[in-house]
């Protein structure tokens, strides 16, 4: 490998800039070169449209793909919730780095949790997935809630609620780690209450398949235990034909017995927006110990969840 500079592609927007940042920094650790990122506008950050109307999060991704593409940047840096599922063969995910705190977190006024949000308190969210899992929880357990679509920055979602316009807004945990905001944080979301969306809290670092070198030295990046999880996690999801911004969550967990990692457990959860039919289902197996292997536990769980009447609750699937 040479000592010249590696561009590393990524969005403009603060948590972007902060994920990129701390993965150039262990790129060139590791490589011994140095990395700049170039900054690269999306579609996804311009346009003011509902996600789900303007392709889903899928949007963030072609721009810079596009760029790698081109050979305009070496590596990009993607948010691993964003992909697609279909993975363009020129190009290769050569690294999945340990993932940050996969959960949903609330930021409410006056520090509430989410259980002790007034009676028709108004929770904003631009995520189906979101909206489906809080408003099933809340009709289970007798509260009354308004969750109302948004989109924009943290610092647009938070304002929300300091203006006093929303009583909270729901964001995901890693997020505001990466960017040091976890403090702003006033309850968390158990797993067991909102799974969160598959790959979320992951980073993907993407390259060209072709640069055998980078590949092999951006691979020294990758964490296995979040790979395999994350591979399951985003099997389901595929295998649900729906798109990123379907109300589908799924987590892999990996169960251990002291240090040593026995079984993975997957669990899987699909509902209509408004929270009133629901399909959550988990299979737990040995951890897979091949790409294959997780892929197919994903399919096996999506299956079951197809029998029991998802791809009803999803609205319009992904073609």
């Amino acid at each position: 490998m040479t000592d010249k500079t590696l561009r590393l592609g990524t969005r403009r927007s603060r948590l972007a800039m902060a994920q990129s940042g701390q993965v150039a920094e262990a790129v060139s650790r590791v490589t011994g070169r140095p990395v700049e990122l170039v900054e690269i506008t999306t579609y996804g950050d311009v346009s003011r449209e509902q996600l789900a109307q303007i392709g889903g999060t899928g949007v963030f991704v072609t721009a810079l793909r596009d760029a790698l593409l081109k050979g305009e940047v070496d590596f990009a840096v993607h948010s691993l919730k964003d992909l697609p599922t279909t993975q363009p063969e020129e190009l290769v995910v050569a690294a999945v780095p340990a993932r940050e705190d996969p959960r949903d977190v609330i930021v409410a006024r006056d520090a509430l949790k989410f259980t002790d949000l007034p009676s028709g308190a108004r929770i904003g969210t631009g995520s189906p997935r979101r909206m489906a899992q809080l408003n099933a929880y809340a009709r289970s357990h007798g509260l009354d809630i308004a969750t109302v679509p948004i989109r924009g920055n943290v610092d647009t979602r938070i304002g929300y609620v300091r203006s006093g316009e929303l009583d909270a807004v729901v964001l995901a945990a890693a997020g505001l780690n990466r960017i040091g905001r976890g403090d702003e944080v006033t309850d968390f979301l158990s797993v067991d209450t909102v799974l969160p969306a598959p790959g979320q809290g992951a980073l993907a670092i993407e390259c060209a398949a072709g640069n055998a070198d980078l590949v092999a030295a951006l691979a020294e990046l990758d964490d296995p235990f979040t790979r395999v999880a994350v591979t399951a996690e985003r099997s389901l999801l595929a295998a649900l034909e729906a798109g990123c911004s379907a109300p589908v969550g799924a987590l892999a967990d990996l169960l251990a017995d002291g240090q040593i990692v026995k079984e993975m457990r997957l669990r899987g959860v699909v509902g209509t927006t408004d929270g009133t039919r629901m399909v959550q289902l988990s299979t737990t197996g040995p951890v897979p110990e091949t790409h294959d292997g997780a892929m197919a536990l994903g399919r096996e769980l999506a299956a079951e969840m197809l029998a029991q009447g998802a791809a009803g609750l999803m609205g319009e699937r992904a073609h």
